[in-house]
């Protein structure tokens, strides 16, 4: 849950902890899904700067791909022409930093070459220009399909992604101790700086999951980012639609 009080950048998170950022940007995520795969975390630590805690759960790491779109994208306050709406694919696991959960990123992949340079340029996240489509079946399922049109390595595995998927079940929240709470209920990411970490944030009311039934047509995902192969069984969740806000990340000491 989140409070919204006097002043619109002062939040509270569902853990009781404060932004350390205002949060200057809006949008609305739409049609999103997250599949989720338990693995060794000995396997997957070494993946993950030294300066971040890799989280486990029941003595399992995770690792998640997240596709959504993003519409209403923009600064707080700015008309709807000035505002973008683009594709996204994220690859990720589960951190502390001092204490505070949050995300890192293995690779962002953007369906916008305008915002995959921008955040590119301006940040340390691993962005990625990408072919995306997104439409719907006859069945009604979401299919979601990213391409990378370019690795940062020469001769890297191709980075690409295709899977239909539907919502499966009823909506709800999910709760505070629960894994689908955990996996999901992330409100900070964190990427490595030369000084220190980057950090920014994102607020929201709590996530409206459904269960998810998925079919995934390819994942390369994990291999071009030199990841374990996860060999267990996903956990799928649907969103349809959320608004949030989100900070500019920044340097953390």
């Amino acid at each position: 849950m989140i409070e919204q009080r006097t002043d619109p950048f002062r939040w509270t998170f569902a853990d009781g902890s404060s932004p350390k950022a205002p949060h200057v940007a809006s949008m609305t995520w739409r049609d999103g899904l997250f599949v989720h795969w338990p693995v060794d975390p000995d396997e997957l630590r070494p993946h993950v700067p030294s300066q971040l805690t890799l989280e486990t759960r029941d003595g399992r790491a995770w690792l998640s791909v997240v596709p959504f779109v993003l519409t209403n994208v923009g600064l707080r306050g700015t008309p709807s022409i000035a505002r973008l709406a683009f594709a996204e694919l994220n690859v990720r696991t589960y951190v502390r930093y001092r204490g505070d959960p949050g995300l890192f990123f293995f690779s962002i992949d953007v369906g916008s070459p305008l915002i995959a340079a921008a955040v590119g340029r301006t940040t340390r996240l691993p962005v990625y220009r990408a072919r995306m489509r997104v439409g719907a079946t006859e069945n009604d399922h979401v299919a979601f399909a990213s391409e990378r049109t370019a690795s940062k390595t020469e001769g890297g595995a191709p980075a690409r992604f295709a899977a239909t998927y539907r919502p499966d079940g009823e909506v709800f929240t999910a709760e505070p101790d629960s894994l689908d709470y955990w996996l999901t209920a992330r409100r900070r990411f964190y990427a490595p700086e030369s000084d220190g970490i980057l950090s920014g944030e994102i607020s929201h009311d709590p996530w409206p999951l459904q269960p998810a039934a998925v079919t995934i047509g390819e994942n390369t995902m994990f291999e071009a980012a030199n990841l374990p192969q996860p060999t267990s069984e996903c956990i799928a969740h649907y969103c349809k639609e959320l608004d949030m806000t989100g900070s500019i990340p920044r340097r953390l000491g």
